[in-house]
Order: C-alpha cells, then sequence, then structure tokens
C-alpha cells in the first residue's frame, strides 16, 4: 500500500507543482509576449490589476506550489505523506462542494466539468486512503496490545 501512497503523492507533487509553477510565472510569458497560454485562460480568470496578478500569484501559484512540494516530501516522510493526502482530500473535496452548492443558485453554470471529474477521483482515492491507513494503525495497535499481554 506504501507504494500506491507514494505514486498518488508523485502524481499530485506533479500536478500541483507545474501548476503553482504555471501561476508564477505566466505573467512574465505575458509581459515577455511569450506564445505560451497563460493560466488566466485556463481557469477563465482576467486580473485587472496589481492586486489581482498578486491573488493569482499567491493562490494559483504560491498555494499550489507549496502543496505540490509538501506532497514530494510526503514520498519520504509518512508523517508528512497521511497529512498532505487528508489536506489534499479536504481541500478537493471542499472545492467540489463549492461547485455543487454554487450550482444549485437559478441561473449559474452546471458544476460538472474535467476539474469536478479530477477534484471527486482525488477525494475518493484520498478517503480510501484514509481509511486503509487508520485501520492499519488500528490493526498494529490491537496487535502491540496482544503481544504485551
Amino acid at each position: 500500500m506504501i507504494w500506491a501512497i507514494r505514486l498518488y503523492l508523485l502524481f499530485m507533487a506533479v500536478i500541483y507543482g507545474l501548476i503553482g509553477l504555471w501561476a508564477l510565472l505566466s505573467p512574465m510569458f505575458q509581459a515577455l509576449e511569450v506564445d505560451y497560454p497563460s493560466i488566466n485562460e485556463l481557469i477563465g480568470l482576467s486580473p485587472t490589476g496589481p492586486l489581482g496578478y498578486s491573488e493569482i500569484a499567491g493562490i494559483y501559484g504560491g498555494l499550489n506550489l507549496c502543496i505540490g512540494i509538501m506532497c514530494l516530501i510526503g514520498i519520504f516522510k509518512k508523517n508528512i505523506a497521511i497529512f498532505s493526502i487528508k489536506f489534499i482530500t479536504f481541500l478537493v473535496g471542499s472545492i467540489a462542494l463549492g461547485r455543487v452548492l454554487f450550482s444549485i443558485i437559478p441561473t449559474t453554470p452546471s458544476f460538472y466539468n474535467e476539474y469536478f471529474i479530477f477534484e471527486i477521483t482525488a477525494f475518493t482515492i484520498g478517503m480510501l486512503f484514509i481509511y486503509i491507513n487508520k485501520r492499519s494503525d488500528q490493526i498494529s495497535q490491537q496487535s502491540n496490545i496482544n503481544k504485551i499481554r
């Protein structure tokens, strides 16, 4: 099971790390007029001033990059791995819930898109890993208790 967790964390490290780097470098690419797609086009946002670009860099850049780094560290440290999985599971579950709740408002777009599919998939896999880890810990504790007796 540890290899499945490591593979999951590697995948998340690549996805979140690349999104973070892209968000941080996107304004520079635009300023240099490099023919490279802007992250703003992908997410459908158009910052209109310095604060908007700062928000993109902070939320999409810094947060995603740090999540990627955390997942990378988690590949080698079990306690960071479990925290990373719990964090990502909470994060993607919250984002998916926000999409569903927003779609309930009349005249708003549907929540169903490729990002929602990613979020639900990551949430489901994360919950599975959390359950398996908790169950494994319970079995280990019971085994230790039986050894003491």
